[in-house]
């Protein structure tokens, strides 16, 4: 064998035992669809998973996943894919346990994407899982549905808070001068309008860290904002400060960028939205 056959070989296998570690020899699914639907359908093995012991989500949360669905969507409702499956891959795959009195069931579910990123096909493994989601996330028969209320009228403010904070700070004497510029302004619109019934504050971050750190971040951020505007004389009893985390995503980088590059392209998804609802017939 000759030195560059040994030498191509050994670059192979290198590279083979570097995708395994990283989880990119994952079995997919077969023939995937531009409507999202799969010649074979194939699960990863558990032991493949990011997150082995999987989640205990409830069976109303499951029943709310259907066709289109985004991932934004699922990713809200779900959580990252319990596999190295990224918001580029065609499908996402998850390990739930549900709690039946004193046993744990433990499924493997699976979700394959259209060409446009909106869920298709839903999978579950062993097969009575798919059996047990259908009576479990199935109304009762006889009950009749409520439609959902209409969404008040509102007026929406969306700040990036790369304007609002410094990266990574979230106190009220954080906020920086453009941002106390731009809360100002909102504030007096705010005070002039009679018909606001409730406010809501919304903070996202990136994925950058944690997810509880994210969370914590957030809701750090939407207080301040909140404590800024009470003191700027909007109605305290108004407003509501809530952290969303990194659950929804505007924007995805390539993770491999360096460090100040990545926190320079995922400026979108570090916002924070003023959302003002108003009395209905306004």
């Amino acid at each position: 064998m000759t030195s560059m056959i040994r030498n191509a070989l050994l670059a192979s296998a290198v590279l083979a035992a570097t995708l395994a570690a990283t989880g990119c020899t994952r079995h997919v699914s077969r023939g995937i669809s531009a409507e999202g639907v799969a010649d074979e359908v194939i699960f990863p093995d558990r032991e493949d998973a990011i997150l082995r012991n999987g989640t205990y989500p409830t069976w109303p949360i499951v029943g709310q996943i259907g066709s289109g669905v985004s991932k934004d969507q699922l990713y809200d409702l779900l959580g990252r894919p319990h596999f190295h499956e990224g918001f580029s891959a065609r499908e996402w795959d998850y390990i739930l346990n549900f709690r039946e009195g004193d046993v744990v069931r433990t499924c493997q579910y699976k979700v394959i994407f259209d060409n446009d990123m909106l869920g298709r096909s839903f999978h579950w493994l062993p097969a009575d899982c798919m059996l047990l989601a259908a009576a479990a996330t199935q109304p009762p028969a006889g009950v009749p549905t409520a439609p959902a209320p209409a969404a008040p009228a509102a007026r929406v403010h969306l700040l990036e808070a790369s304007g609002l904070f410094a990266f990574d700070k979230a106190t009220v004497n954080d906020i920086t001068a453009e941002g106390r510029a731009s809360l100002d302004r909102i504030a007096e619109e705010l005070k002039a309008a009679p018909d606001i019934r409730d406010i809501e504050v919304q903070a996202h971050t990136d994925l950058m860290g944690t997810p509880q750190y994210n969370f914590a971040l957030s809701q750090a951020r939407a207080d301040a904002v909140r404590a800024y505007l009470e003191r700027a004389g909007v109605q305290p009893g108004l407003i509501r400060a809530i952290g969303m985390g990194e659950r929804h995503p505007v924007k995805t980088c390539d993770q491999r960028l360096a460090r100040q590059a990545l926190i320079d392209c995922l400026a979108p998804n570090r916002r924070v939205q003023i959302r003002a609802s108003v009395f209905a017939g306004r």
